[in-house]
């Protein structure tokens, strides 16, 4: 996706995502959706998180896909809810007050220099051996990091050492429209 959404096309697949959830969660299905703005019909990545309490609840997304960006939204939503391996499928009960994030992720673009991440503007992908992270944009400010921090903090994602990324690694940056 490279142009910015609208305020009703963040509604739109805000909806689109929170009716994913729900349906699946309560009724094991996801429901049909009708092709919205041709904006929404555009292919591109996409992460979904879920929150609940403020707490990070799920979040699952994908940088490419051959599906329109509505559908890879309610993919993607409903993974975050029911598939993320750091927590338990959601149940109907978590249904009564949660909150969503969607990030409509610009391509990957492969950095020579850790010098180029903008801390607040970039995300970070990185690969190392058979080892891979994805930190979002907004972490790193959330979690008040600088730049050698969220280097470190997505090698550990990874699985690796937090010094990894410093030798070896292919590092690519990322932005995201971010709403909620």
């Amino acid at each position: 996706m490279t142009r910015e959404l609208s305020d009703s096309d963040k509604q739109q697949l805000l909806l689109i995502a929170r009716e994913a959830v729900v349906n699946y969660v309560a009724n094991g299905i996801v429901s049909e959706t009708q092709a919205p703005a041709a904006n929404l019909n555009e292919r591109g990545g996409c992460f979904v998180c879920i929150k609940k309490d403020g707490n990070l609840r799920g979040c699952i997304g994908n940088f490419i896909s051959d599906k329109p960006l509505f559908q890879l939204v309610q993919e993607m939503a409903v993974s975050a809810a029911t598939r993320d391996p750091r927590f338990y499928p959601m149940k109907t009960e978590d249904l009564a007050d949660f909150s969503l994030e969607i990030s409509i992720l610009s391509p990957l673009v492969k950095i020579n220099s850790c010098d180029e991440i903008k801390i607040g503007t970039h995300g970070i992908y990185l690969e190392k051996n058979f080892c891979r992270g994805v930190l979002l944009p907004q972490v790193a400010t959330e979690q008040g990091w600088d730049r050698n921090t969220f280097l470190s903090q997505t090698c550990i994602k990874a699985g690796l050492r937090a010094n990894d990324w410093e030798e070896g690694a292919d590092i690519y940056v990322f932005s995201a429209q971010v709403f909620g």
